[in-house]
């Protein structure tokens, strides 16, 4: 597989997967299903096998990608789901002859692409989480390996991929595939029911929104590091005569209006993150105001803080003042201190700092951080609570 297909954001992922269900020919997705220990990625990891040999995304650093178009093969010629599991605790030669010693047990689900897959890819494509739930060992009951379930949280129920209702599947699985859509994050779940029941569930959900304002050469950096780090991103201009389209192709939208616009043009929610780069102090200055009163829980306002401070002056003299609570959500001077001063330098800081505060963690050396790199989820089955 080439670099560029290994090295795919999430979202293209899922979108390729979309596409590649109305072409010819018979792909074998692979999904991380369970990791023990250490591993380069974590359960709902994806990568898309095509007939031709070729891959796209990626579960581990390159160490298994290989192998595993090869393990492909056996999934296409027999036309079911395989369980593969690779033990990767060996830290020597004697694996695979790759000497990979990522310390970590992975169990990766091979299963053809089918249309039972099309409702997860559309409901990602229309911006709506869904949790993907696929039978890894049915017992003796009525559901076997690669039957599959989707639970869409606005509806609140467990369906087939036909939008029945799933009458042959425990209606305990719910809540756990309730909490794992709404987070994006993937888990094994075992009932007892009918026998010894292992569903692995995979929430999707819809891409986070980033909204940078501005149409500055600098807007372009930050706008193609956030799209590769699966952010859906618009850009808005508040000046005429420029092609946003033209200048920042790795938005996936653009729109041209006023700052006191701003609430009715864009729909602003607490999984929308906004960056102000307008370098215009009063653009700068009414679009924070309308971003404050919204429920986003980013706002990063590009200049120095002495910038900032006149902003609130400015607001003071019209009779605007912030309680302290109201200015949490506010980062200025924008970015995580990285020490870089040139474009992408900056924009790395930026979408470093949105990284931290979308995923709840507080910026430091991972030398400095003990146990695991990436957080466990485990979910109570019965309670449908998750706990790491």
């Amino acid at each position: 597989m080439t670099r560029s297909n290994w090295s795919l954001p999430e979202t293209e992922v899922v979108q390729r997967i979309h596409e590649r269900l109305d072409a010819a020919g018979t792909d074998v997705l692979a999904t991380i299903v369970d990791v023990e220990g250490n591993a380069y990625r974590r359960p709902g990891a994806k990568m898309l096998l095509d007939d031709a040999g070729e891959g796209v995304g990626s579960i581990t650093a390159g160490c298994l990608e290989d192998d595993l178009l090869a393990a492909a093969e056996s999934v296409r010629e027999r036309g079911r789901p395989e369980l593969v599991t690779y033990d990767l605790m060996e830290d020597d030669e004697d694996v695979w002859g790759l000497g990979v010693g990522c310390n970590g047990i992975i169990d990766v689900l091979l299963e053809p692409l089918t249309e039972t897959y099309r409702p997860a890819v559309e409901a990602f494509a229309d911006g709506r989480n869904v949790a993907v739930l696929t039978v890894l060992e049915g017992a003796d009951g009525p559901l076997g390996r690669g039957d599959r379930a989707y639970y869409h949280p606005k509806e609140g129920r467990l369906a087939t991929p036909d939008g029945e209702p799933a009458t042959d599947w425990p209606a305990a699985l719910s809540g756990p595939a309730a909490d794992l859509a709404e987070r994006g994050r993937a888990d094994v779940v075992e009932l007892e029911s009918d026998g010894e029941l292992e569903v692995f569930i995979d929430g999707l959900a819809a891409p986070s929104e980033l909204v940078v304002f501005g149409t500055g050469h600098d807007v372009g950096p930050v706008t193609e590091l956030a799209a590769k780090n699966d952010f859906r991103v618009t850009v808005v201009g508040f000046r005429g005569g420029v092609d946003l389209a033209d200048r920042f192709p790795d938005a996936d939208e653009t729109i041209t209006t006023s700052p006191a616009a701003v609430d009715d043009e864009l729909d602003l929610d607490d999984r929308t993150y906004a960056v102000v780069m307008t370098h215009n102090f009063v653009d700068d200055r009414l679009t924070v105001e309308q971003l404050l009163e919204s429920p986003v829980p980013y706002i990063g306002l590009m200049g120095p803080r002495e910038r900032f401070e006149e902003m609130l002056e400015a607001f003071e003299d019209e009779g605007r003042s912030f309680e302290e609570g109201e200015l949490s959500p506010l980062y200025t001077p924008i970015g995580l201190d990285l020490g870089g001063g040139s474009p992408y330098q900056i924009a790395h800081s930026i979408v470093a700092e949105m990284l931290a505060v979308s995923n709840d963690r507080t910026p430091r050396h991972l030398k400095r951080r003990e146990g695991h790199i990436h957080d466990r989820v485990t979910v109570d089955s019965k309670e449908g609570a998750p706990s790491q």
